[in-house]
């Protein structure tokens, strides 16, 4: 019963790769539940890139992930949170407020931030990793996916509206739209995640 026990907490661990039952995991919810509907796995996908659109940075986006970034952060096998090259460092009263634990939280600069967040991404150290990124080649993009799949981690990239016309190897896609009172996500790509836009109310 013991080792039962024992080995049932250690497959708990975000690090552990359990083949094929991975490919049915759900997926971490994004505390929206009209979003989770929608998306495969009814959450954000454990591990993989995500892409996230927006006509400029700051339009919402980050606030779309805290839910999600509370969750892992506090998690008893919490890894790292990483920030790569966000375009205004995070306010850490404001990250607190929103659950997050910040001594999960770690904030990269530099002048290689793909090359950053793909090392980030690999590493297996980290639940998540986000960055903001204005125009990422496709062969980028597919390192990423593979880094992401590789550590077992949620990679988020932030990039501008116009590369909706651009192919991606990202797992999902959304496109992020402000309004007077929220957000309005379109989903342009995900396996089995439903099409159309979803208006989001989010607090202020």
């Amino acid at each position: 019963m013991g080792s039962s026990a024992q080995l049932a907490r250690l497959l708990e661990h975000p690090t552990i790769w359990r083949g094929a039952s991975a490919a049915h995991a759900e997926g971490l919810a994004s505390g929206f539940a009209a979003l989770d509907a929608c998306l495969p796995g009814k959450g954000w996908p454990r591990a993989g890139l995500i892409e996230i659109l927006v006509p400029r940075f700051g339009s919402g986006e980050l606030y779309l992930l805290l839910p999600a970034l509370a969750a892992l952060t506090r998690a008893r096998c919490a890894r790292w949170c990483v920030w790569v090259a966000p375009p205004l460092m995070p306010f850490a009263p404001a990250l607190a407020a929103e659950g997050i634990a910040l001594d999960r939280v770690a904030v990269v600069s530099g002048a290689r931030p793909l090359w950053a967040l793909e090392q980030a991404l690999g590493s297996g150290a980290c639940d998540a990793v986000l960055a903001w990124a204005r125009r990422p080649k496709a062969r980028e993009i597919r390192r990423l996916q593979l880094a992401a799949e590789r550590g077992r981690t949620l990679g988020v990239l932030f990039r501008p509206r116009r590369a909706a016309r651009e192919a991606s190897a990202a797992v999902l896609r959304l496109g992020l739209a402000p309004m007077s009172a929220g957000v309005r996500i379109t989903l342009l790509k995900g396996r089995t995640a439903m099409r159309g836009a979803i208006d989001l109310a989010l607090r202020g």
